[in-house]
Formats: structure tokens, C-alpha cells, sequence
């Protein structure tokens, strides 16, 4: 048996990206730039090409049967690494060796084809993997059902909710016995239940002889699954060893003031959080303490917190949401506030730009840092979000009236002792 699954030697993947040349900041030179650009041979503005590295000299190595971990902020090289494992693109330079099947299981939305059913989806890439019919047709049912999606394995998967996409993919990922399982964020999407199946499945792939690699946000799965992890940062890995240091590494290199609060109000039309595949509907963030009051980064424990969510809806509907969700810095969620709990929630059809506004009376987390997600749903299926949008600092206080700071758990929440003599 080899003793290398995955070798990879000084990696680079180059982009060259198309900027515009000119910028103006005032409105006669805007005007000036307009009239000049009319006797112009092609009447376009002069632009110039950029080059961004993606990637720079990424090497190591992943033994057989090991499972690993890749985390690093948004923009760090992490999905391009995978896309050139899985051989969706090539490297600019560099080499990558792989010994064995793989099956990757990258943004919703790779890997199917939308026309296609579920059941067809399946057979295509079982195919693609170099199965035979008879080895996918006694995987099929356990596929099905791990997915959840019985119901509709007969309906073209472009009519699925992204949840319902993923689920499906991976089943069919990690059910057709790839000697390499490639992941990236398939927890970002779905809910506890697939989350808690996705990784046990994945532990059953380690144990079971596999190679995986492993991308997420979530650092409590990460640390959970893997035993050696690499950080990636501006395409180049800064750290690389057991998962618990690595995650140690990563979240002290992510300072605070990469996330310090300028200002209550947190533009989303263009935030890093949001993943490729999303469309971008989700407009403005603001975020406002007592009495109205801008939220400057902090809140002590049990404060009120209110959120206007500004987005846009390009269709008539009446069936979407908004939500807003706190997430510890290892990923865990600890509380989501969603327009779907509202009782007597009103749907009436709209179209344009709206405004949810998310009143939370008291948010009793303990003392520490939180990362704030906001999302939008239509028809119930996730359309847009931002993972991190902003952070959220709640600060010790008295919130027993008794001196004592809560120090320890997720929640501190009001109880009630009293003493009786004897038993």
C-alpha cells in the first residue's frame, strides 16, 4: 500500500483580473472622463490586468486513511486548493499527486447537472467515478436514503433547495467509496440533524481505510474530526500540525481588530462572507442598543439588541424571511433569530427593496467574542447570506445582581435557589 495519498509540491494558481484604470472623485471629472471617452476608437474605458495569486507554494502531504483539515479566513486559497485536487482547474505551477479515487463535494452546485433527476444525477456520477451499474444500484437506496430526498429523487435537482442539493451530493460523495473524500463547508449548509450524519459519515470514511479532506468554518467539527489541520492564509499555509494548535493559531491570528466595529451600519452588498453562490440581495446591516442607541461592538450580558435588515427582492413573493445568527468563534451556533418564528407572522406579496427589522428583548451570552450571520430566505430555500458579517463582544457583568460574573456554558439565564432544612 502507498504511503502517500495526496502529495502536493509548491503549488501556484494565478489570476489575472481586469481593473479600470481611471477613478473620479468629482463630479467634473466624471463629466470630463464622459465627454473624452466619446472619441475614443472603441468608446470604452482603458483598463488594465491585475495579477492576484491565489495560491504561492503550498506544499504537503496526506498519508492514507488520514483525515485533515483546512481552515483560513474568506480569500485565503482554501476552495481553490480543493478545485485543483477535485481537477476542476489547473495549477499555474507546481505539482499535485493523488493516488486513488476521488470524490469532491465543493460549493452547491458542482458536480450535478440541473436537468437532470436525482435518481439520474446518481447513476451520472457514480459513472463519473468509474463505477459500474451493478456497484451503484447497491448503493442506491442507502444514497436515497441517507439524503432525505425520497420524495423527489425523481424531479430535476434544479428544483431543489439548496439544502435538498447537498444533502443529496454528498450521499452520493461518501457512499461511492472514493478512496479520497474532498468537503468543502457541506456544513454551511442543511440542519443539525444532516450536520450531526454528515460527520459521522465522515468519521466512518477515516476509520474505514479513507483519505479526507476537510474545509470548514465550523472549528468544533474540525477539531471534532480531524487530528492534524493546515491554515491557510493569502494563499500560502502558515501553520500546519495537530488540529487543536492549529485552530489555536487561527483564531488568535484573526485579531479582534480585523472585526472592530466602525460603524452600527455594515454594508452587505459586496461583504467577504457571502459564498460565490449566492445572489447578492442582501443589502445593510444595522444594528441599534437601549433606546435606539448605534451598537458599538459590545453589549453586556442580557442587553437588548435590535437589527434592520435592509434587502431586495427582484421578483413578487410572499414567502421569505430574514435571519440573524450568533456563532462562537469555533463555529458552534448558539442562537438564531428568524422571521419564520414570528407568530401571526403576516405574507402579504412584495417586491423591491424591504426592510426587516428583529427586535431581541435580552441576548444573555456569556462573556466572549460572537461572529453574526445574516441570511434571506424565498420559497424556503436559502437565496442569499454572509457568514461573519460583523462581530459581537459581550462584556462581563453583573447579570445576577450578585457580584459574580457567569464564566462558564453558552447562555446565562435567570434562576431561582432556595434552601429547605433536612431532606
Amino acid at each position: 500500500m502507498s504511503t502517500i495519498a495526496i502529495r502536493v509540491e509548491n503549488l501556484s494558481k494565478k489570476y489575472e483580473i481586469t481593473v479600470g484604470k481611471y477613478r473620479h472623485d468629482r463630479l467634473g471629472e466624471q463629466i470630463s472622463h464622459g465627454l473624452s471617452s466619446l472619441f475614443r476608437s472603441n468608446g470604452r474605458p482603458h483598463t488594465e490586468r491585475e495579477t492576484f495569486w491565489a495560491l504561492k507554494d503550498v506544499s504537503f502531504e496526506v498519508k492514507p486513511a488520514e483525515v485533515i483539515g483546512v481552515i483560513g479566513r474568506n480569500g485565503a486559497g482554501k476552495s481553490t486548493l480543493l478545485k485543483i485536487l477535485s481537477r476542476i482547474t489547473d495549477p499555474t505551477a507546481g505539482s499535485v499527486e493523488i493516488r486513488g479515487r476521488v470524490a469532491s463535494l465543493l460549493e452547491v452546485g458542482t458536480g450535478f447537472h440541473g436537468e437532470l433527476t436525482g435518481r439520474e444525477n446518481i447513476y451520472l456520477n457514480g459513472a463519473i467515478l468509474g463505477m459500474k451499474k451493478a456497484e451503484i444500484d447497491r448503493k442506491f437506496d442507502e444514497i436515497v436514503d441517507f439524503s432525505g430526498v425520497e420524495k423527489f429523487i425523481d424531479t430535476p435537482v434544479k428544483r431543489y433547495s439548496s439544502g435538498m442539493y447537498v444533502r443529496l451530493a454528498f450521499a452520493v460523495a461518501a457512499h461511492l467509496d472514493p478512496e479520497i473524500l474532498i468537503v468543502d463547508e457541506v456544513l454551511a449548509v442543511g440542519d443539525a440533524e444532516f450536520q450531526k450524519k454528515c460527520l459521522g459519515k465522515m468519521q466512518d470514511a477515516g476509520r474505514g481505510g479513507r483519505t479526507v479532506l476537510f474545509v470548514s468554518h465550523n472549528m468544533a467539527a474540525m477539531e471534532h474530526l480531524c487530528r492534524k489541520t493546515i491554515v491557510l492564509r493569502e494563499g500560502k499555509i502558515v501553520f500546519s500540525g495537530s488540529t487543536k494548535d492549529a485552530i489555536d493559531y487561527y483564531l488568535h491570528s484573526v485579531s479582534s481588530t480585523d472585526h472592530a466595529l466602525s460603524s452600527h451600519i455594515i454594508d452587505l452588498s459586496n461583504a467577504a462572507g457571502r459564498p460565490s453562490t449566492c445572489v447578492p440581495l442582501l443589502k445593510r446591516l444595522e444594528l441599534y442598543t437601549n433606546d435606539g442607541r448605534p451598537f458599538n461592538g459590545s453589549l453586556k450580558i442580557g442587553a437588548p439588541l435590535k437589527a434592520h435588515i435592509y434587502f431586495h427582492l427582484d421578483e413578487p413573493t410572499s414567502t421569505f424571511d430574514a435571519g440573524v445568527a450568533f456563532d462562537n468563534l469555533h463555529g458552534q451556533r448558539i442562537f438564531t433569530a428568524h422571521s419564520l418564528f414570528q407568530p401571526g407572522r403576516l405574507r402579504e406579496e412584495r417586491v423591491g427593496d424591504q426592510t426587516f427589522v428583529c427586535n431581541i428583548p435580552s441576548l444573555p451570552l456569556v462573556p466572549g467574542e460572537y461572529k453574526i450571520k445574516v441570511s434571506l430566505d424565498i420559497g424556503q430555500s436559502d437565496v442569499d447570506w454572509v457568514d461573519d458579517a460583523t462581530r459581537l463582544t459581550i462584556i462581563k457583568s453583573d447579570y445576577y445582581g450578585t457580584g459574580e460574573v457567569p464564566w462558564n456554558g453558552i447562555v446565562a439565564l435567570k434562576h431561582h435557589w432556595y434552601l429547605n432544612q433536612g431532606f
